[in-house]
């Protein structure tokens, strides 16, 4: 098969671009060249935030930022405001979890609801919580817990904790499986899944397994080790997540209704330490495949599709973060399909927790420190 670089055809819509090259039967292996030409630089925007976990931009562009000990941070007018938001829970840092994921209602600007995941605490250990409050600018009120992941076991594994509202106004929460592998098989527990509610909290009629007698209340997808990043594809508007793999196996998936995306039966990652293989390999019948794997594991967190007009080239795009080796992965995306990665900033700003496109265009990262930053992404001929 003859390659074709894609930079002779940037003229072209990409998505055209991409289909004559199909048509033509030519690779697109150099579709990396486009996605890598745009120069970038990094502007630290800020510093002084003790484990950042999540974001989110208010409709006057300032930024709430949740720390994973349990506060909420105001980056206000330019600076990050001293003083933490007021009436924030007592919140149970437990190993990876914490405060962790933050959304706004879509009317927030009308009735101000904020939501919050954090690691709550009851009998039997912790598990993934949902709170929702009202913010007035520096306080929250009208607290209301909507969600509580059951079981609660002890360890400190595996929380996921990313927030997303679709089109319809469902709020999708991200769970892990609390290192308990074959929980995540289990429709009676939550371990494992995603879960999709009404902005209140209560279980649509139409979620897949509503109904059923011994579900456990929202479940929408089943077979998921630990999704901690989601975001909605700008053309199709599906739920698109990434989850960790052990020692590989990382995955993107798309998210479908009822769907098993296999964890802990089918995996491409292997047993810790070992190497040795888990479950009973990489496919399996009535077991969904995903979209893009990592192996070597990056250990990814946070995601965000690109739609914004400073990169032009990167739109429709997908952005990830990697804890363990501080990328920011760029996957070029047709349709359905991931056909390129490439890996952006090489450990320089330490590990990246969340990614979220601002409403300027930029893409703003957050950095897993005790010395957290709040970094922006820019061409590199922006001032």
């Amino acid at each position: 098969m003859r390659h074709v670089n894609l930079r002779g055809y940037q003229r072209l819509n990409r998505g055209l671009a991409i289909a004559l090259c199909m048509l033509l039967g030519l690779s697109v292996y150099g579709f990396s060249a486009v996605a890598g030409a745009v120069g970038i630089r990094v502007d630290t925007v800020t510093g002084g935030l003790e484990h950042p976990w999540g974001m989110v931009f208010l409709p006057d562009d300032d930024i709430l930022i949740t720390e994973r000990g349990g506060t909420l941070r105001l980056f206000a007018q330019g600076a990050l405001v001293a003083t933490p938001i007021s009436g924030v829970p007592p919140i149970s840092e437990r190993g990876q979890g914490g405060l962790m994921g933050i959304a706004l209602h879509p009317d927030f600007e009308r009735n101000r609801w904020i939501y919050l995941s954090y690691a709550g605490g009851g009998q039997g250990g912790y598990s993934t919580e949902v709170l929702r409050a009202r913010f007035d600018g520096s306080e929250l009120t009208d607290h209301e817990v909507i969600f509580r992941a059951r079981p609660k076991v002890g360890g400190g594994r595996h929380f996921g904790g990313r927030l997303l509202f679709d089109d319809a106004g469902y709020l999708f929460i991200s769970l892990g499986e609390r290192g308990r592998r074959d929980d995540a098989q289990d429709l009676g527990l939550h371990s494992g899944s995603l879960i999709r509610l009404g902005d209140d909290g209560t279980v649509p009629e139409d979620n897949p397994f509503h109904g059923q007698p011994g579900v456990a209340p929202g479940i929408y997808t089943i077979g998921n080790r630990n999704i901690q990043g989601m975001a909605l594809h700008p053309d199709t508007r599906e739920v698109w997540t990434h989850e960790h793999g052990p020692q590989g196996g990382d995955e993107v998936n798309i998210m479908r209704a009822g769907a098993n995306y296999g964890w802990p039966v089918i995996t491409y990652g292997r047993n810790y330490g070992f190497g040795t293989k888990i479950g009973e390999g990489t496919h399996k019948a009535g077991m969904v495949q995903p979209i893009h794997t990592w192996v070597p594991s990056i250990a990814p967190s946070g995601m965000t599709f690109y739609t914004g007009e400073v990169f032009p080239a990167w739109r429709g795009d997908l952005f990830v973060g990697s804890l363990k080796f501080g990328l920011l992965v760029h996957l070029a995306v047709h349709g359905d399909e991931i056909i390129d990665e490439v890996r952006m900033l090489d450990g320089d700003f330490g590990r990246i927790r969340d990614v979220v496109e601002g409403p300027d265009g930029y893409i703003y990262l957050l950095t897993d420190a005790r010395d957290g930053k709040l970094l922006r992404v820019m061409p590199s001929g922006d001032d």
